[in-house]
């Protein structure tokens, strides 16, 4: 948000589709983000994850543009400048140079912050559906954050049974 721009929500619907649209963008800038990270990994298993969750990534996409759909709304994006932020911060550790176990493990650690994001974007969307009482669109957006929680999940699993141990030896 600019210095000079302020947003105005006249109501909690208003609120909703305002987050809806930040979830809109970070997703697509996501799709862009997880081939470069998946490349970027040398274990096989993460390069696998990262590549499963564009996968995922992708159906999310369509299931908000469902959303919006249901909603009456065209799908359209408010610039999410949280993502913008941390895909920053995970292009420095696709960027770095060092050990490739441990370049994994910061790959990891970008990645799980995404994920953390997404959970509380999702969860918060989840509850103003709720609210609104879209409980058809809760449920999807209840898909989403189940799928969000069970890659956070993989990503650990990954980092406690190969990455991290074989990094703390670089």
């Amino acid at each position: 948000m600019g210095l000079f721009t302020s947003t105005e929500f006249d109501s909690l619907e208003c609120l909703f589709v305002d987050q809806i649209q930040d979830i809109y963008d970070a997703e697509q800038r996501l799709t862009k983000a997880l081939p470069k990270m998946a490349e970027a990994a040398t274990d096989p298993q993460l390069k696998a994850a990262f590549s499963s969750h564009l996968t995922e990534t992708e159906g999310q996409v369509h299931r908000l543009e469902k959303v919006f759909e249901m909603l009456g709304k065209d799908a359209k994006t408010k610039t999410c400048d949280a993502m913008k932020g941390l895909i920053s911060e995970g292009e420095e550790m696709i960027n770095a140079k060092g050990d490739e176990h441990v370049r994994d493990a910061a790959l990891i650690a970008a990645a799980q912050r995404v994920e953390h994001y997404e959970i509380a974007a999702y969860g918060t969307a989840r509850q103003l559906a709720t609210r609104l009482g879209r409980s058809d669109i809760a449920r999807l957006l209840q898909e989403t954050l189940d799928e969000e929680g069970a890659a956070d999940r993989k990503l650990t699993s990954i980092a406690e049974a190969s990455v991290n141990p074989q990094a703390a030896h670089a």
